[in-house]
């Protein structure tokens, strides 16, 4: 094996192939320590981006290395991504609930509602954005340090946040049945398990990049599930908004619940394909998110 100490690199626009920057005598360097002298975020030809911690001298380059740099637009970091997506849903949610003026007609102004399960959901859905604020600062671990900046997600959460909120709060809303004492019970189990494989899946990235492994059960009952799927965490978050679903017994909240638990199937799927074909000794019963079904 060749070690070369110092490399030369060239960087050129992925779309017209223009030199946009040449860096010569490089040594043993990152590729983030590269994007800080030549202000450009890089990436091969075929479109696969580089990793920040990814160093020069492993990649499959020689002397002279070809960079492409590709413009991904406006970022924001993914951290403040996540609050501002779980911020929305928390304060939109309680506008409707304290029935702010000129959402309902003026007599409703600032009213309660006399349903006890009203109270109840609102109680529920803020502890759950709650606890995503709290997991985004404190918990979750991002791979990548930003996103391109967009609104989609946003739009998406903090829209069905105003649907939901504005009929389970209206003030002709009516509960069918009374079914809280066990979807609450449902709901707090789905939020506590969530919660455990989130602190499980931080405590296994925080073992570093080179420790690669996939998650495992553990003393905690909670993640067991690890036992028959590979991404319990969406498996539990299908299960909060299931149990709110049977509470408010509300149909924006259970379209709400089938377009995320497809969407977290899809998610769900690509991680389990990743998982089985990084590691050949992965445990053949895990499904991606139902036990034994999907």
């Amino acid at each position: 094996m060749v070690f070369i100490s110092h490399y030369s690199v060239e960087i050129l626009d992925a779309r017209t192939k223009e030199q946009l920057c040449f860096l010569d005598k490089v040594s043993r360097t990152s590729i983030r320590e590269i994007q800080f002298y030549a202000s450009h975020r890089t990436g091969f030809p075929k479109g696969n981006v580089l990793k920040d911690d990814e160093v020069l001298q492993n990649l499959p380059v020689g002397t002279t290395a070809k960079l492409y740099f590709r413009d991904l637009g406006p970022q924001l970091g993914w951290t403040m991504v996540f609050l501002l997506e779980y911020v929305g849903p928390l304060l939109i949610y309680l506008l409707f609930y304290f029935r702010v003026p000129y959402i309902y007609t003026h007599k409703y102004t600032f009213t309660s509602s006399p349903h006890p399960v009203v109270s109840l959901a609102c109680a529920c859905h803020s502890f759950h954005y709650i606890k995503r604020l709290v997991e985004t600062i404190f918990v979750h671990r991002f791979s990548h340090g930003t996103m391109p900046l967009r609104i989609m997600n946003c739009a998406y959460y903090w829209g069905f946040a105003a649907w939901l909120a504005y009929y389970i709060n209206h003030p002709l809303y009516t509960p069918p049945c009374k079914s809280d004492e066990y979807s609450v019970f449902l709901f707090q189990l789905c939020e506590a398990g969530n919660f455990s494989i989130h602190w499980s899946l931080n405590s296994l990235i925080g073992e570093g990049p080179k420790c690669r492994r996939f998650p495992h059960p553990s003393k905690n009952p909670f993640t067991w599930l690890f036992f028959f799927v590979s991404c319990p965490n969406y498996t539990y978050e299908v299960g909060v908004w299931l149990s709110f679903s049977i509470m408010t017994q509300c149909v924006p909240v259970a379209l709400f619940t089938l377009l995320g638990f497809v969407q977290m199937t899809m998610w769900a799927k690509g991680k389990h394909k990743a998982y089985v074909r990084e590691f050949k000794d992965y445990p053949t019963l895990r499904m991606s998110i139902l036990p034994f079904i999907l």
